[in-house]
Formats: structure tokens, C-alpha cells, sequence
């Protein structure tokens, strides 16, 4: 067992956790002061049901030996309850427990993205509902799939095995399948009230707010993506340098065809262009070189800040960008490793523009658009199922209102509190 990558796998879970508080935050900051509670309920909530569900069964079917070889979904019963997973094995690098702690955390995460597209219109409860549902039917098939590596005497997932994709950590699983569950949601559940093609239905209630999670978001990456090497060794250093780069690149690519589109730069489109510098670098980070990932991170922050306006050409409302951002985001990283990756990089393939051809560019489409369809298909049987049954919209008086008070039955923000103090008397007047 080497001590030292199981150090770096603890201070990894607990970088990758600090990423719920600044999801929450950076979500939070961009609704209505009348709705930031429940988007920071609707993080946190999904997160404590996901990791429930991932002691139980969760694990289990993303990790253990893949039913019939077919390399669709692990064998549930492995793991069921983390049954084995607290055995000491001398034989391996880390400990299976930190492992599973590590995995968990990026289930709960994937799932808490999707709500950032249906703020101020959900009910809270019927959220729960389909986090677990989603998780249970999308989430842990997809894990199967991408991170389950073929081991003695074990079958893992199809695209990371059969297929021979490359996802360091996570554009397809969690990017693109957050992504594309995103716009399912929203296609059934419709826009918000007020919802114009010239803007949201609401601005920004906190934009300082909105930079303090996406620093967290950042700082919580190194773990995500550095964590994701498995070891304290050269590939989680490479990986944490092409992450730090990256997103650099990307900050400055979303501002730049801001500058050119509106005439300005904001603090909205900084913290956006970085999340989607680290979204993009996710599934390549341990594929390219540091300058591919400087210019992966450029061409990711720009072509997020154009795919957002999708949503107004389409009509359909992304309140907060999910789609824009990490499906498009999850596309152009994982596409971009079939022509910027090099065999110098961990992964140790070469993409098109290294010699490599096209095959590589092949199996990543195969990968991130079977991600994309099988996610969306679900994700829309699922939320379509939830409407017609218990609905997921709240009334309109709810909505217009504020969902704070009404399903959470508080207030962020304490402004029209009756003074209890007694006023200060006037000053007597002079002479």
C-alpha cells in the first residue's frame, strides 16, 4: 500500500467536497435573491441523497465486475452496502474505502449540476425524487461505462475498455451527461414565467457571490481531475498544470468574444469562461501537453460563451447555462483529445495533430455522443414519468413569488425586519 498516493487520495476527496459549498455558492449567487435558498437546498439535498444511494447500491453498480462481460452496469451485489470494501488488501496502490469516497463525491456532484438549469420553477420534493431516480437508471450506467477499467479476473466498462476512449475524469460521465440531462429537464418542465429571448428571467441577485464558488470551483478541481490519477505521482502533477492552464485560457477566451460581442467584459463571463476552461480540461487533462491545453482551454472558453446564446435562438431556458457550458463544454474537451492529445502526455496517445490520424478523433465522438443520447432519452422518460405523476413545476403564484419562502419557508436575505430598537431622538435645536 503507498502511503503516500493514499495521503494525496484523502486531501483529493476533501478538495473535490469543498467543490459542493462553491457549486452551491456559484449557482446561488446567479439566481433571484428570492430563490438563491432553494438552488443551494436543491446542491446540498441531491448530494446527501446521492451518497446515501452510493453506500447502499450506487458503488456497487458503477465498480463492481460488470454483469454477463457485457460491460453495461457492475454487479450490484458486490459491493451492496460496501460489503468488502473496508478489507485491507496488501496488494494494492490505495484503499478501496478512499476510492469509493472519491467516486462518490463525483456521482453527487453530476447529479447537483443539472439543477442549475430548472432554478425558480421545480418542486423541491419532486427534485429529490428524480435526483435518485437519475442516478439509480443514468448516472451509475455511465459510470460503468467510462470508469470501470477491465482488472484480473474483472470486466469493466464497455467505452473505456472495448471502445478505448479517453476520459480522464469525467467530460463524458459528468460533463456530457449532466449536460444532456440538463436540456431533457427543461424541455419537460418549460420556461419560466417572464423568460424573454433578450434576457432571463432574472439577473444575477450576487455576482460577488457567483466569483467566490467559482474560486472554490477551482481549487476543488485540482482534486477532482489531480485525484483522478489514482496516485501522488508525475501524472496527477501533469494533470494539475494542464488543469491551472486551461482554465487561464479559458477565462480569457470567454471574455475576449464578450469584448467583441457586447462591447464588454463581466465578472459574470470570468467566473463562467473558467468553469468552462475546467470543464473542457477534465476528460483531456492527462492527454495533452501544457500548450494544448492552453489552447484546448482558449477554444472551450469561446466556444461556451457563444453556445449560451443558443438557448435564446432555441427557446429553451438553461437559467444558468448547464448546457451551454458543461454539455458543450464536455464535447469540445473530449473531441479536442482526438486532435490535441499527444503520446508525451500520461495518456500516452497521439490525436490527429500529432500523427495519430483519425481513429483516436473516432472513438471520442463514439463515446461522448452515446453519453449524450443515452442520457437525454432517460432523463426525459424520467422527468416526464415524475410530471405526469407527483409534477415537478411549482404553482405560478410560487414561482413569481419566490421559492424560498414558499418551500423552504425562509429568507436569505432578512431586509424588512421591523426595527426593534427605539429610534435615536432628534437633537434638540440649537439655543
Amino acid at each position: 500500500m503507498d502511503t503516500g498516493s493514499t495521503a494525496w487520495m484523502l486531501a483529493s476527496t476533501a478538495l473535490v467536497c469543498l467543490m459542493v459549498p462553491g457549486l452551491a455558492l456559484f449557482y446561488g449567487g446567479m439566481v433571484a435573491a428570492k430563490s438563491v435558498l432553494n438552488m443551494i437546498m436543491m446542491t446540498f439535498g441531491s448530494v446527501a441523497l446521492v451518497g446515501c444511494i452510493w453506500v447502499v447500491y450506487g458503488f456497487s453498480a458503477s465498480f463492481g465486475d460488470s454483469i454477463g462481460g457485457a460491460g453495461i452496469l457492475g454487479d450490484v451485489t458486490e459491493y451492496f452496502g460496501m460489503s468488502g470494501v473496508m478489507t485491507d488488501d496488501p496488494k494494492a496502490v490505495i484503499p478501496l474505502s478512499v476510492f469509493a469516497a472519491f467516486q462518490a463525491l463525483f456521482a453527487a456532484l453530476t447529479a447537483a449540476l443539472i439543477c442549475g438549469a430548472i432554478s425558480d420553477r421545480i418542486k423541491f420534493g419532486a427534485w429529490m425524487a428524480f435526483t435518485g431516480i437519475w442516478v439509480t437508471l443514468v448516472y451509475l450506467p455511465v459510470a460503468h461505462w467510462v470508469f470501470a477499467f477491465d482488472g484480473k479476473g474483472v470486466t469493466g466498462g464497455w467505452i473505456v475498455n472495448k471502445l478505448g476512449a479517453i476520459d480522464f475524469a469525467g467530460g463524458t460521465a459528468v460533463h456530457i451527461n449532466s449536460g444532456a440531462a440538463a436540456l431533457a429537464v427543461i424541455l419537460v418542465l418549460g420556461k419560466r414565467i417572464g423568460w424573454k429571448k433578450e434576457g432571463g428571467a432574472e439577473r444575477p441577485h450576487n455576482l460577488p457571490l457567483v466569483m467566490l464558488g467559482a474560486g472554490l470551483l477551482w481549487f476543488g478541481w485540482f482534486g477532482f481531475n489531480g485525484g483522478s490519477a489514482l496516485t501522488s505521482s508525475n501524472t496527477a502533477s501533469v494533470v494539475v498544470l494542464n488543469t491551472f492552464t486551461a482554465t487561464c485560457s479559458a477565462m480569457l477566451g470567454w471574455l475576449l468574444v464578450e469584448k467583441l460581442r457586447d462591447g464588454h467584459s463581466t465578472s459574470l463571463g470570468a467566473a463562467s469562461g473558467a468553469i468552462a476552461g475546467l470543464v473542457a480540461i477534465t476528460p483531456s487533462c492527462g492527454a495533452v501537453s501544457p500548450l494544448g491545453a492552453l489552447a484546448l482551454g482558449a477554444i472551450g472558453g469561446a466556444v461556451c460563451a457563444l453556445a449560451v446564446g443558443l438557448k435564446y435562438k432555441f427557446g429553451y431556458d438553461d437559467s444558468l447555462d448547464v448546457v451551454g457550458i458543461h454539455l458543450v463544454g464536455g464535447i469540445t474537451g473530449t473531441l479536442l483529445v482526438g486532435i490535441l492529445g499527444t503520446a508525451d502526455a500520461p495518456n500516452g496517445v497521439d490525436g490527429l495533430l500529432y500523427g495519430g490520424g483519425l481513429s483516436l478523433l473516432g472513438k471520442q465522438a463514439v463515446g461522448a455522443f452515446a453519453v449524450l443520447a443515452y442520457s437525454f432519452c432517460m432523463t426525459w422518460v424520467i422527468a416526464k414519468a415524475l410530471d405526469k405523476t407527483m409534477g415537478l413545476r411549482v404553482r405560478p403564484e410560487i414561482e413569481q413569488e419566490g421559492v424560498d419562502v414558499h418551500l423552504h419557508a425562509e429568507s436569505a436575505y432578512d431586509l424588512t425586519h421591523p426595527q426593534t430598537l427605539e429610534p435615536t431622538p432628534a437633537p434638540a435645536a440649537a439655543g
